[in-house]
């Protein structure tokens, strides 16, 4: 969703292997870094956000098109 403002504090909703998973968006990631094993190629081009899961407190990165904000809580 490329028209909606993400921003940390955020709570987001995502597609997964197991479903849709419910979380909150912890930081914006503007440079490359790495989480666990997994390195994020974000910039300030192409961002990505900092999300931990509200079911197992797990953190991941995901582009912002991937996330859909949660409305009306």
């Amino acid at each position: 969703m490329a028209d909606q403002k993400l921003r940390p504090g955020d709570d987001v909703t995502w597609k997964s292997s197991r479903g849709e998973v419910t979380g909150t968006i912890k930081k914006k990631l503007t440079a490359p870094t790495d989480i666990k094993k997994h390195h994020v190629a974000a910039s300030p081009a192409n961002p990505e956000f900092l999300v931990e899961s509200g079911a197992t407190g797990q953190a991941a990165a995901h582009k912002p098109a991937a996330l859909k904000k949660v409305t009306g809580k």
